[in-house]
């Protein structure tokens, strides 16, 4: 027994096919039997009976050999001494396979994803061989009798023909001898053949085959030297992607279902015998998944797989290793992708945080953040929808869990004070750089999009008491209002213009006040208060689009005008806001504003080139007088105090802003810039050569 076992045999062993053909064999020797019992005279059946009842003891011997080594490794057969002729490189190779890098991060062992994928069988019933090949061997010296009237009785199944392997789905092998490799080739008929046998038994086995292939096509262009499939038909490649994908969840949910919790978390499947052997083959194949999500630039494909593959999220949480890969791939497709693939990418992660282990969720809003703030670094008309989209799902992610997300929130939100306060105390060009950019910008933007979404009244109601975020809300205006002034000079009111929204979108959904007209009125008076300004050719400026001005606008009639009109909609949006505009004090509220702009426009009546200007100030101030006189009829028959909070309370509640003069000025300006702006989107797009009005 010391001479060596050839490649082709222990292959064709561990094709699976070894127990089947003894199956047959011994199926087809007991109807032999049986003609010639019935055939022979009564003292020989006695004999015969008497050797079949040898066979059987030593079948249950060769069974129960065969459980003792079912779970064993390649390490642990080639220890046994088995094969004494086994060459070095190979063992090398398997104790190198049974060692992960990254074993300690997993949290358990780890098998190479041929082991892993062959282990499956043992729940269809199908034995790899491997045992059964390795008892053979033995059998010369633990049973030579056996071993005897096998080679008398069947000599064929111990020294079977090595090239018998090539008939196999499974198989791989070149023919012994042979120097090149030649690999079968996945067809349509096979692939029917599996996705009948999962659909019609949910099979464990056509579920192994399938993602073998499916790995030989995942890495078919990365020199993977372990292939099983060729895949020379597109058809048959993209079928092949296909069921294995939709395929796999089905089949999984079947043998290893995972709980879904009444808070909609969810609890992968319980440590039963099935799910421990299923948990290797899970997670060779879904680092496949993973692999081929940054491989593929197909949109529809890319859906398909990230919307599949996150059904498998709770079957991969206790491996954090995988995780982390998927994490990282989904959040790089959320961040560069199509915006279906946008969507489906966030839906993944969104997937992988519902997880009961609070570690996911902690993991995901870190890096969701992180890749949101290194995307918005360059912003133009082209990327900021892009943006936009990334922060309001990012946003919907960080208002899962309140008390978790808090933690973040505060930690990125003093990151931004201390930004803040250095360019404070500095004072130089380069200090104030790590402010004036859309780095800030946008994360001022994001947190504030965040607060609006978590300390919205209806938001509270439904969750029966105030948000923890709420006491995020005056940290964050402090800072966006400090670092509006930090430069108060005309190039920078774009930039000014960009925070101010970010806090008009908390008072609106939170009802809270922030005092907005002292930063807004500056700008609005400016073009009416500042010398004549010239004539210019140069386009409007885009004030969703820049931080700062160009020095060619200042002092420009174009920038006058747009300053004016951006101003202007932005403090009508703020009187119209319910905590300032249904207010019981509102018309003694607005007493400075239009006192302010009264003063300006006297001023600018004084100049010429102003006309735009102050027309569209001098609307503003008699929509907001309006509104001022609207608020007083209703008031008139108030009858409570001011100190009476509830009755103030339900006063103010029952206030339709809409229905106020200025409340209907704004809704036509929202109008008429949102047709602008998809006018505008056209145009650039080449979709409209001529803007009509």
């Amino acid at each position: 027994m010391g001479k060596k076992a050839a490649k082709s045999t222990r292959k064709f062993a561990a094709s699976g096919q070894l127990k089947k053909t003894i199956q047959q064999r011994r199926k087809h020797q007991d109807i032999k039997r049986k003609a010639e019992r019935r055939k022979t005279a009564s003292s020989k059946k006695g004999k015969e009976k008497q050797h079949e009842d040898e066979n059987e003891d030593i079948d249950e011997d060769v069974g129960k050999a065969g459980e003792k080594f079912k779970g064993m490794s390649v390490d642990d057969f080639l220890d046994g001494g088995f094969m004494d002729g086994q060459e070095e490189d190979e063992e090398m190779l398997s104790a190198n396979e049974s060692e992960d890098e990254d074993e300690d991060e997993d949290g358990g062992d780890s098998l190479s994803e041929d082991e892993s994928f062959a282990s499956v069988d043992d729940f269809d019933d199908e034995d790899e061989g491997r045992s059964h090949l390795l008892e053979l061997s033995k059998l010369a010296e633990k049973d030579p009798e056996f071993y005897k009237y096998l080679q008398e009785n069947d000599k064929d199944l111990l020294d079977f023909n090595p090239d018998a392997a090539e008939n196999y789905d499974e198989d791989m092998e070149d023919e012994e001898g042979s120097e090149a490799e030649s690999l079968p080739a996945l067809t349509k008929d096979i692939l029917q053949k599996w996705q009948k046998s999962i659909l019609e038994q949910r099979s464990l086995r056509a579920l192994r085959k399938l993602l073998i292939a499916f790995r030989s096509a995942v890495h078919m262009n990365d020199d993977e030297p372990d292939q099983a499939w060729t895949i020379d038909d597109p058809t048959v490649y993209n079928k092949l992607i296909t069921t294995a994908l939709k395929y796999t969840p089905v089949v999984l949910a079947y043998h290893c279902p995972y709980k879904t919790l009444g808070n909609g978390k969810y609890k992968g499947p319980t440590q039963t015998p099935k799910w421990k052997t299923l948990q290797k083959l899970i997670i060779s194949y879904f680092h496949n998944a993973s692999h081929l999500l940054t491989q593929i630039t197909d949109g529809q494909l890319q859906v398909l797989a990230l919307t599949e593959t996150a059904k498998m999220l709770p079957y991969v949480t206790s491996n954090r290793k995988a995780v982390k890969v998927y994490l990282k791939t989904c959040l790089d497709l959320w961040s560069s992708g199509e915006d279906n693939v946008r969507i489906a990418a966030f839906l993944s992660v969104r997937r992988l945080a519902a997880a009961t282990d609070e570690s996911l969720m902690d993991l995901a809003l870190k890096n969701t953040y992180l890749t949101l703030v290194r995307t918005c670094k360059s912003t133009n008309a082209h990327t900021l929808p892009a943006i936009n989209l990334m922060k309001n799902s990012a946003s919907e992610l960080y208002t899962i869990d309140h008390a978790m997300a808090y933690q973040h929130a505060f930690g990125y939100v003093r990151q931004l004070a201390i930004l803040l306060r250095n360019s404070l105390k500095v004072k130089s060009k380069e200090s104030y750089k790590q402010v004036y950019n859309w780095q800030y910008v946008h994360c001022i933007d994001f947190w504030a999009i965040v607060l609006a979404r978590g300390c919205d009244r209806q938001t509270e109601a439904e969750r029966g008491g105030e948000s923890e975020f709420r006491p995020l809300i005056y940290p964050l205006v402090q800072v966006t209002l400090g670092a509006i002034k930090l430069i108060p000079n005309a190039r920078s009111y774009p930039y000014h213009l960009q925070l101010t929204r970010s806090l008009l979108h908390i008072i609106q959904h939170t009802y809270t006040y922030i005092p907005l007209a002292p930063t807004l009125l500056p700008i609005l008076t400016h073009p009416l208060t500042s010398s004549s300004s010239k004539a210019s050719t140069l386009r409007p400026l885009d004030f969703e689009t820049n931080l700062r001005a160009p020095q060619q606008y200042l002092k420009t009639r174009v920038y006058a005008e747009g300053l004016t009109e951006e101003s202007s909609f932005l403090l009508a949006e703020y009187l119209t806001s319910a905590p300032v505009h249904a207010s019981i004090g509102f018309p003694e509220l607005v007493v400075p504003i239009v006192a302010a702009l009264r003063r300006s426009l006297k001023v600018a009546s004084k100049s010429k080139g102003k006309g735009k200007e102050v027309g569209t100030v001098k609307t503003l101030v008699e929509h907001i007088e309006e509104s001022a006189k609207w608020i007083e009829d209703k008031r008139r028959g108030v009858s409570f105090a001011p100190g009476k909070l509830q009755d103030v309370q339900r006063w103010e509640g029952e206030v339709n802003i809409a229905e106020s003069p200025l409340g209907k000025y704004v809704r036509v300006l929202r109008k008429t810039r949102e047709k602008r702006r998809k006018l505008v989107e056209k145009a650039r797009e080449g979709e409209g050569e001529i803007i009509e009005e």
